[in-house]
């Protein structure tokens, strides 16, 4: 899956979602045209330009009222999510202007509701719905129009573009395993419920699929990232309750709750509870090179922020001329949650800079950066006793200095070996690891002179299961954790497992497309295995 991650790696998960939504609006309308479904081409065209139009609009007047940068990209995407919620109107269906002019007015309204939701229905900052689904929902409960939110993409015909592209987004996201699990879930409490209404089995089993829009809703809102939970078994479990709210008929004061926007606010309130209940706001404070190729930057929060080490925080850099890669990311924290005063970022500049990452480094001490959200699960085993393998691959170390420092600061002693892989002379936090005691086993291909006290030159490489074994001989009972570029943390991980280690975690840093020295050689390991059975 290494050509999937260097092309969805390229790009901002929230352009990805973008371009695929466009792909989807690109197939509907060539599926009208042939007569496919029934939706004419022409109500697509206009109820999506009237949806995107009155998003964009409405959340460039709040933004200009709250004095904040708006995000382009994010109305576009909240547009062309209320397309395919809402009915298409067709202007020349015959109906007469003032039933026209109620149903487009209806979706523009829509798309005012949801731009209003993320700064009128929000705490300290941080919104807390959707705002597809906050507007959906509002528009269906006070307009007469009970069926307006149809989710027509719940066809045969739409069904097998929209796995693939969703899967890109999740794959992108790594949201998989919450989709399945809401798509699972859906699938036999569908058949719980409609089983025994005389249905033929194979229609009841298909209708999670062609009756409602199960795989949009789980690939295009319910992995949106700023409503979601930071834990992944938080996730699961909001998945689990959505699909429950989703599919199983409810009825509160005559309003039926079984619709899939309701089912998601529901979701975002659980996901609140769990998550940042505030806008987080960060003084820049200074950078600091680390090696000629990476930097670290350090911020005051103006509030606490609560992470765990190994955690990562999404910025938003608004910049003009932003490039393809947009203008948030998310970057792996180095700094411990003992550090109360300070948060620090590791970043890699060796290839050519996103115009994010330009900005960033322009920073002048004193400006304000807004974090959107806190999250991963890249965390330590609770047992202390534990024995752990770090393996980090070039700016990869970032989330395991923040581990490293969470170790010294709260005073704990833990067994920790780190196995670092760089170019020559691109040893970040070097002088940090020396300093903190752990035994690091290096593999690049040079050594570096002095060779501190407690490094290991493991030499060139290539890196195989049995120098593994024979530079940590305890390995097999050591919980491992990799972080690093996407080739490199799947080549690593592989070879993790053939090395016996029954525990590997992994994290890995998305748009980092080059390789650095360990993939080169565990690449060439496996090339080499290969060949060896054959």
């Amino acid at each position: 899956m290494q050509w999937l991650d260097r092309i969805t790696g390229t790009i901002t998960m929230y352009r990805l979602v973008l371009i695929c939504l466009l792909a989807l609006v690109v197939e509907t309308v060539l599926l009208s045209l042939t007569g496919v479904i029934s939706q004419p081409p022409l109500a697509i065209l206009a109820t999506g330009l009237v949806a995107v139009a009155f998003t964009y609009a409405s959340n460039w007047v709040f933004a200009k009222i709250f004095r904040v940068t708006p995000h382009t990209e994010s109305s576009f995407i909240t547009g062309l999510l209320l397309l395919f919620i809402f009915e298409p109107v067709n202007p020349l269906s015959g109906a007469t202007s003032g039933v026209l002019l109620m149903q487009l007015g209806g979706i523009a309204l829509a798309g005012v509701i949801a731009s209003a939701s993320k700064y009128l229905l929000a705490l300290r900052g941080r919104h807390i719905f959707n705002p597809a689904a906050v507007g959906a929902f509002v528009v269906t409960l006070i307009t007469p129009f009970g069926d307006f939110a149809a989710w027509w993409l719940a066809t045969a015909w739409l069904l097998p573009v929209t796995i693939v592209l969703g899967f890109a987004v999740l794959y992108r996201t790594r949201r998989y395993l919450m989709a399945i699990v809401f798509v699972v879930a859906v699938f036999f409490l569908t058949f719980w419920v409609y089983g025994g209404n005389g249905a033929p089995l194979a229609q009841t089993l298909l209708e999670p699929f062609t009756t409602f829009s199960t795989i949009f809703f789980a690939a295009f809102m319910l992995s949106e990232p700023l409503t979601m939970p930071p834990r992944r078994w938080q996730q699961l479990v909001e998945a689990l309750l959505v699909a429950i709210v989703f599919t199983v008929p409810f009825t509160v004061g005559g309003f039926s709750t079984t619709t899939p926007q309701f089912a998601l606010i529901i979701g975002n309130v659980f996901a609140f509870i769990f998550g940042q209940r505030r806008g987080i706001r960060l003084d820049f404070l200074g950078k600091k090179r680390l090696t000629p190729t990476s930097w670290e930057l350090s911020f005051r929060p103006q509030r606490p922020v609560i992470f765990k080490a190994g955690q990562y925080m999404e910025l938003t850099i608004p910049h003009a001329k932003a490039d393809i890669r947009g203008l948030r990311r998310i970057f792996s924290i180095a700094s411990a949650p003992v550090e109360t005063e300070v948060i620090r970022f590791g970043l890699n500049t060796a290839e050519r800079s996103s115009s994010l990452k330009t900005a960033l480094l322009a920073l002048e001490p004193g400006e304000i950066v807004d974090g959107t959200s806190v999250g991963g699960d890249f965390l330590l085993p609770k047992d202390v006793s534990r024995p752990l393998l770090f393996v980090a691959g070039g700016i990869g170390i970032t989330p395991f200095m923040s581990h490293l420092e969470q170790i010294s600061g709260a005073g704990a002693a833990r067994d920790v070996v780190v196995l670092y892989s760089a170019s020559s002379g691109e040893l970040a936090y070097s002088e940090r690891l020396t300093e903190l005691g752990h035994p690091v086993l290096l593999l690049a291909p040079a050594a570096p002179k002095p060779l501190p006290a407690n490094w290991t030159y493991l030499g060139r490489g290539p890196l195989t299961p049995e120098l593994i074994a024979s530079a940590i001989p305890d390995v097999k009972s050591r919980a491992a954790y990799v972080s690093g570029p996407p080739a490199f943390v799947h080549v690593v991980r592989g070879l993790l497992r053939k090395a016996q280690v029954a525990s590997v975690k992994t994290d890995f840093f998305s748009g980092y497309t080059s390789k650095s020295t360990l993939t080169r050689h565990a690449e060439a390991s496996a090339e080499r295995a290969k060949a060896t059975s054959q």
